[in-house]
């Protein structure tokens, strides 16, 4: 075959191949318009599956951020209470030892009273009250 003869031959099916070829740049096209709404999908997905995650962890770091705080708070108003009770219990300790101080002093100083009585009218003193009579070892009659 020669050049002319493969020419013509060319051209002869140039009918044929221009539909062909069009065709087949139509396909083309359309199949690389699928692959870039594929890709844009899959990346939409992604980013849509990313932002889920995020604001999940958000959303639990949240939450873990406030039962921290919500103990935090219990926590100080316990301490807050145990301390306001420490302090009362203390102040209540303080007035136990002052009254037994003064208990102690005024059982003495009924002694001394008593034991003058004794001596200034030479008789034996009168009974102590039901109320203070265990208090100064005295017998209830």
């Amino acid at each position: 075959m020669t050049e002319e003869a493969l020419v013509e031959w060319l051209i002869s099916l140039a009918p044929v191949l221009s539909p062909l070829f069009g065709m087949m740049g139509v396909l083309g096209g359309a199949w690389m318009v699928y692959r870039q709404n594929k890709r844009k999908l899959d990346q939409d997905a992604d980013t849509a599956q990313s932002t889920t995650f995020v604001t999940s962890v958000q959303t639990v770091t949240n939450g873990f951020t406030q039962l921290l705080e919500q103990q935090r708070e219990t926590n100080a108003k316990t301490l807050e209470r145990v301390t306001t009770l420490e302090n009362r219990v203390e102040r209540l300790e303080e007035e136990q030892r002052q009254w037994r101080r003064w208990k102690a002093a005024a059982v003495e100083y009924i002694h001394q009273l008593r034991a003058l009585v004794a001596k200034l009218y030479e008789r034996p003193v009168p009974p102590a009250p039901p109320e203070i009579a265990e208090d100064l070892d005295d017998a209830v009659p």
